[in-house]
């Protein structure tokens, strides 16, 4: 695709890097065909093909409206496109370049501002959404039905590990699923403990700075990542080896810290270091699923769906081995229909964009129950909350499961 880049961002990093990203789309449009929000809507401008115009067209210097912005708030930043494009179009870069454009060109509306304002500081801060996912749950019988069906009766957590070992990894403090889902972080932590792997967390730490980066406040994104760094630097000098991570949005953002910090000569060289060891957790029990197995004993077997996030499959790239690890512990998977398609939770999306969100939950709902399986898996926090507000199939991710065998259940 040729391109004419405008003089305000012609020659920066943004500007080279959507220069790139522009030219090596040549408008096929199967992007579109796996697009969830195409798909629904069935309008181009709703599609990667038409989004990647309209940023063009701002990037040249033509103005946006609010009607731009809006296509490009409806993008899910599934990724789906990217896995899907033959040119290797590296849409989810484009995407966050033009948001950015455009928000600086087009005023939001104030309710809209307001909305995204709130969602940024009250989901980031524990003394805000710990407080009141407590107050909540104390509450639930009397909220509305809207507030009571998203926050979930409480999963006790369980014993926290005490024993100490050599081998030492780092888990995240992260912003919403301490509070939402406690069991996930103290399955975690035992399930490595059993394979003698001491899971540690730096209390000075805390949210990755996903909200932020998709929410375009790029600036408070990167001081989150820089927070981060400084937080777990004492850990990584004391022998830490990895940075586990069980909610794959979260560990899409890690493994982008590098690139986000690239132009900060202070934190450059640690966020390169942070990326390189950050590990999905089921890349790091990958080569201890023998260990698993031999600790799990005969079990039977369990009919199990698992969703894979959008962030772990088309984000992080990581396929298929989820799912190794639960068939070796004796999961019968499903089949899943379109299991490469969004479930519409996308971090902030199932709020700011209700009904796509639930039209899309709907569907990927249907194809997840459709052989009647016993539970329903993920590994994202975002879709495990907004996958079981929609069904009466327990949702769960798959390391509570996990740790369950381990325990005999």
């Amino acid at each position: 695709m040729e391109t004419h880049l405008a003089d305000w961002i012609k020659g920066t990093a943004d500007g080279d890097d959507a220069e790139s990203i522009l030219r090596a789309c040549v408008h096929c449009g199967f992007c579109n065909a796996t697009c969830p929000t195409y798909q629904l809507r069935g309008d181009e401008l709703d599609g990667p093909r038409g989004r990647i115009y309209q940023i063009k067209q701002v990037l040249e210097g033509v103005q946006p409206t609010q009607s731009t912005q809006l296509h490009l708030d409806r993008c899910l930043t599934c990724l789906n496109c990217e896995t899907t494009c033959p040119s290797g179009v590296r849409y989810g870069r484009l995407v966050d370049i033009g948001r950015m454009a455009v928000e600086k060109r087009v005023p939001r509306k104030p309710l809209d501002a307001f909305r995204r304002a709130t969602l940024r500081f009250a989901l980031t801060r524990h003394w805000i959404f710990d407080t009141a996912v407590l107050l909540g749950r104390a509450m639930r019988s009397l909220l509305p039905a809207s507030l009571r069906k998203k926050l979930s009766p409480l999963r006790k957590p369980g014993a926290t590990p005490k024993r100490i070992h050599t081998r030492k990894v780092i888990l995240l403090n992260g912003c919403v699923q301490p509070a939402l889902m406690p069991a996930i972080d103290a399955a975690t932590s035992r399930v490595l403990d059993a394979l003698g792997v001491q899971a540690v967390v730096a209390a000075d730490s805390g949210c990755c700075g996903a909200i932020d980066y998709h929410l375009d406040a790029h600036d408070a994104a990167r001081a989150k990542a820089r927070r981060n760094i400084d937080a777990w630097w004492p850990l990584i000098d004391g022998g830490a080896e990895a940075m586990v991570i069980n909610a794959s949005g979260c560990g899409a953002m890690l493994k982008d810290y590098a690139r986000v910090l690239r132009d900060d000569p202070a934190y450059r060289v640690k966020a390169e270091r942070i990326a390189a060891m950050t590990r999905d957790l089921s890349e790091f029990l990958t080569p201890l699923v023998g260990e698993l197995v031999g600790k799990s004993g005969a079990l039977t077997k369990q009919r199990i769906a698992f969703h894979p996030p959008c962030t772990l499959q088309h984000a992080q790239k990581i396929r298929g081995v989820v799912e190794a690890i639960l068939t070796s512990l004796g999961a019968e998977l499903v089949p899943i229909a379109d299991s490469h398609l969004c479930c519409g939770s996308a971090g902030t999306y199932s709020i700011l964009q209700p009904a796509l969100s639930q039209d899309l939950r709907a569907r990927k709902l249907q194809n997840l129950e459709r052989d009647r399986p016993d539970e329903i898996l993920s590994a994202n926090i975002g879709c495990l909350s907004h996958l079981e507000t929609g069904t009466a199939t327990p949702v769960r991710h798959w390391i509570e499961w996990v740790d369950q065998r381990l325990q005999g259940i």
